[in-house]
Parts: C-alpha cells; sequence; structure tokens
C-alpha cells in the first residue's frame, strides 16, 4: 500500500518519483483520495526539487490518460497539426494560424484557454465575437474537424481532468512557475488532441512569462523531449516578447487585426510570425502558405469556422463592443520610437478590464489598445503614437500617464 505522505516525502527530499508513484498521486488525485491539502505540497515539492525529463513524461501521461483523448478515425483525411503560444501581449496568432492551415488541407484541432493577468486568451477574444461558442463537446468538436478542418474551443470537462484541478491549486499555492507543472499541463492537452505535428511558440522578454532566452530555452527543450517521446513531431520557435506582437491589444480588438491579416494585410510582425509557425507544421512552401492568406482562402475557412461554432462572420466586434471612451496618446517630441514595454503595455490593458486578475472574471470586449507605434518608427511631435479605448475618461487617464512614463520611449531626433 502506498503512502501519500512517503511519495511527497520523497520529493521533498530531492529523490525521483517512479512512474507508477506517479500515476498513483494523479488518479487518485482525480479520483478525490488525494486531497488538495497533499497535492498542494506535492506540487510546492515539484517546484522546489524540479523533476527529470522521466518524471515529467510520466506525469504528462498521468494527465492524459485521467481522461478522454480526440479520435480522428474515420473523420477526412489531412494531417492534424496544432500550435501552442506560452502567451504573450498582442499575441493573436492562432486566430490567423488555425484557419490558414485548415484552408491548406491540415486539421487543427485547437483547444484553447482563457487569459489570466497581463497574457490575453485566445477563448475571450473569440468570445467578443457574438454568438461565437467556446464550449463544443468532444463528439462536436470531431464533427467540426470532419466538416470544417479546424475548431477553436475550450478544454472539455473529459479532457485532462487532472490537469483541471491542478492547474487551479497551482494559481493559489504559488508553483506556477515550476517548468515540470507547466510542461506537463502544456503538454497533456495537446496530446489529448491526438496530433501529428506540434509547434511550441515559446516567448521571452518583459511580457512573457518566461523573461529570459535562457529560460525559454530550458522550456522549449523540455516540451521537445516529452512531445516527442510521446510519438509527436515537436518543433519550437523562441520569439521576443519585449513589445507588443501586431499593433492592437485587448479583446475585439486583437479580433479585428486578425481578420485584417486574413484578408492579405495587417501589421507585418504578425503576418510573419504566423507564416514562421505555418512553415514548421504545414508541410508547404511559405509562397503558398502566403497565397492563401492573399487569396481569401483563409478568410473563407475562417467564416466558415465561425458560423459551424454560431458566431456571425459579418459582425465587427469593435462595432459591437465600442469602447466609451477612445483618445490619442501623442508624442512630446519628435523622434524615434525606441521602447514600447509589452509588459507596462499589459499591465496597462489588464486595468483597463480587457483580463483578469483571478479565475472566473469577467472581461470587458471593448477595452485596450490600437495603432501602436512599433519600434522604430518615427514619429513627429503631437502625433499619435497610440490610441486608448476605454470604459471612461478616468481609466483612459490613468493608462496614458502610465504608458508615457513606463512604457513608450521616443528618443528625440
Amino acid at each position: 500500500m502506498r503512502s501519500v505522505p512517503a511519495l511527497i516525502e520523497k520529493k521533498r527530499d530531492g529523490l525521483r518519483l517512479e512512474e507508477d508513484e506517479i500515476r498513483f498521486l494523479i488518479s487518485g488525485y482525480v479520483s478525490g483520495d488525494v486531497p488538495d491539502y497533499q497535492m498542494a505540497a506535492l506540487a510546492m515539492a515539484i517546484c522546489i526539487r524540479g523533476m527529470d525529463a522521466e518524471e515529467t513524461t510520466a506525469m504528462t501521461m498521468g494527465m492524459l490518460q485521467s481522461g478522454a483523448v480526440l479520435n480522428h478515425s474515420g473523420h477526412g483525411s489531412g494531417r492534424i497539426v496544432d500550435k501552442h503560444s506560452t502567451g504573450g501581449i498582442g499575441d493573436k496568432t492562432s486566430l490567423v494560424l488555425a484557419p490558414l492551415l485548415a484552408s491548406a488541407g491540415l486539421r487543427v484541432p485547437m483547444i484553447s484557454g482563457r487569459g489570466l493577468g497581463i497574457t490575453g486568451g485566445t477563448l475571450d477574444k473569440m468570445e467578443s465575437i457574438p454568438g461565437f461558442r467556446t464550449d463544443l463537446t468532444l463528439t462536436e468538436i470531431e464533427r467540426q474537424i470532419e466538416i470544417v478542418g479546424c475548431v477553436m474551443t475550450g478544454q472539455t470537462p473529459e479532457i485532462c481532468p487532472a490537469d483541471r484541478k491542478l492547474y487551479g491549486l497551482r494559481d493559489v499555492t504559488g508553483t506556477v512557475p515550476s517548468r515540470p507543472l507547466i510542461v506537463s499541463s502544456i503538454m497533456s492537452k495537446k496530446l489529448a488532441e491526438s496530433l501529428d505535428a506540434l509547434v511550441l511558440d515559446v516567448k521571452y522578454g518583459s511580457g512573457a512569462f518566461m523573461k529570459t532566452l535562457a529560460d525559454a530555452q530550458l522550456l522549449a527543450q523540455e516540451m521537445v523531449i516529452v512531445g516527442r517521446k510521446m510519438g509527436i513531431d515537436v518543433s519550437t520557435l523562441l520569439t521576443p516578447m519585449d513589445e507588443p506582437l501586431g499593433e492592437a491589444v485587448g479583446n475585439a480588438l486583437e479580433v479585428a487585426e486578425a481578420v485584417e491579416v486574413l484578408k492579405g494585410g495587417g501589421p507585418p510582425d504578425l503576418r510573419c510570425l504566423v507564416l514562421d509557425l505555418a512553415d514548421c507544421v504545414s508541410g508547404r512552401e511559405r509562397q503558398q502558405m502566403e497565397e492563401l492568406l492573399d487569396n481569401g482562402a483563409a478568410l473563407g475557412k475562417w467564416r466558415q469556422m465561425l458560423v459551424a461554432q454560431g458566431g456571425d462572420p459579418d459582425v465587427d466586434p469593435v462595432n459591437r463592443y465600442p469602447a466609451v471612451v477612445r483618445s490619442e496618446l501623442q508624442a512630446a517630441v519628435t523622434g524615434t520610437v525606441t521602447a514600447v514595454d509589452a509588459g507596462v503595455v499589459g499591465e496597462v490593458v489588464l486595468g483597463l478590464g480587457a483580463g483578469r486578475t483571478r479565475a472566473g472574471e469577467s472581461v470587458d470586449f471593448s477595452v485596450g489598445l490600437s495603432r501602436i507605434a512599433k519600434v522604430g518608427t518615427h514619429v513627429a511631435e503631437g502625433k499619435c503614437l497610440l490610441s486608448i479605448h476605454a470604459a471612461s475618461e478616468e481609466a483612459a487617464s490613468t493608462a496614458a500617464a502610465e504608458l508615457r512614463h513606463r512604457a513608450i520611449k521616443v528618443a528625440p531626433d
């Protein structure tokens, strides 16, 4: 008979846990035999002592086997692929990438999450589209992949219930930064999608969870090891997040910007990253993927996906959720933009109401920033550095002061 306290003590003392011991702990946690306080103690021991590659793989497998997985057999053809980002400011690449890959004949079962803290969540952005459902069942997900080729929805109750419980526990016990727990959380959900290939966009910088390139490399390596042990073709991109991606941050504003890219336009940095990610999993020439963005094929797949999930593709979410106050932050001098601190931008947008500080909070779809000047842009005195979308004059004024003081730097000519 295994003893849960003994296993906690084993990890506390820096010893490795065996696969069957990890499986015992995970299954007991899901069944309720291992209570929250014991799992919290284990999570802290893991956070402090770490896990090796075999332990992390076993942890991932335990999470995966705690629930159901997607079944793609008999549901059409095409490589099954997905992408995961570790989170950034203005990162709406998923909204473009999923329909783009589907328009190239791939299948994309994108199970996404909500934002917490300064990083935005794909589901929050998609829910700014009137009627769009993010609560599809396993059967509905599988059916839509067969018919449309892509889906963007939330984690179902059947998928990785162990991760669902442990994620909430980590958030309130100071154990979120543990790399083994991050890896097992991310990879268990992606493995449940029954993928052939996965690209990981691991971000680093002021607006990312990983602040340094070295930390991002370690996280990427650990996720690749686990994915490949499980038979998935895993590739990674290490991308900087010192300035926001694109020119918009905020739920409805980011959807509108993603649609511009699907129409063949949009900010060059956003379009480029989408194509870089597509290069990793599509098996197609980059020129072909560019053509699918430019000729309306990806946009058509986006519209098809929205309709399938109850959304109205003809409603502009920015018009549907107009901000009460719109104002401009203007340049105080003529010069060149040398910094737009993504972390500060994320804090400001969170303060405007676009994100949440704890799970379960509602978000304001209308607020955020747009027309954000990129680093290297030359601006004249009095010209717009960015537009603020706020719920009140007071909120707009506070945001402007924070951005001018902490986020944006302009080197005078």
